[in-house]
């Protein structure tokens, strides 16, 4: 029996749910907070651990205590948090400039193109939808986040086991003394 049960190992509908719908926005905001760096994917993927390590709580913040918004709130915060350590972890200041495509554009954008430009307005295209991206993202994060929980577990058993045999040797001393 378990005070707090351990967190499932298949992500909840709602959390699918919310994923699916902040993920453009998440994602967008990433790559606008680093400037484009191929880092964002891995920002935002971190944030949806950690969104997803605290879903339940989360959620009981939502219920309980009429805070509707309290995942929203703490993915903001979570990915104020990440951007900010990823900043400080640069080697460079980090400068985000805009830059625009030139006028003189290669020969492969101008009309006419390549053949395969010409062909891919014909194809179908081969993007996942946005569902099934989301489900994906969200499939991923809670998979990290049920290993990082059964890691904390794992932490928490060994550090209780180093208290239980501290206070063991303390008593066992404590009483030899006494004699």
């Amino acid at each position: 029996m378990y005070l707090v049960p351990p967190m499932d190992d298949e992500p909840p509908p709602a959390f699918v749910a919310f994923v699916s719908c902040h993920l453009d926005d998440l994602r967008r905001e990433t790559t606008r907070l680093v400037g484009g760096d191929s880092e964002a994917e891995h920002i935002y993927m971190d944030v949806l651990v950690d969104v997803a390590s605290h879903w339940r709580r989360l959620s009981w913040r939502r219920r309980l205590l009429g805070r509707p918004h309290a995942a929203y709130e703490y993915l903001r915060h979570r990915l104020e948090v990440r951007t900010k350590q990823w900043r400080d972890d640069q080697i460079y200041d980090v400068d985000v400039r805009v830059l625009h495509r030139p006028a003189y554009a290669p020969a492969l954008y101008r009309r006419g193109g390549s053949m395969a430009l010409l062909k891919a307005a014909v194809l179908p295209d081969t993007h996942r939808s946005g569902r099934v991206r989301a489900a994906a993202d969200a499939g991923i994060a809670w998979c990290q986040a049920y290993r990082r929980q059964q890691w904390h577990a794992i932490g928490r058993r060994i550090a209780f086991g180093i208290l239980l045999i501290a206070t063991l040797i303390h008593t066992m001393t404590s009483i030899s003394v006494d004699y």
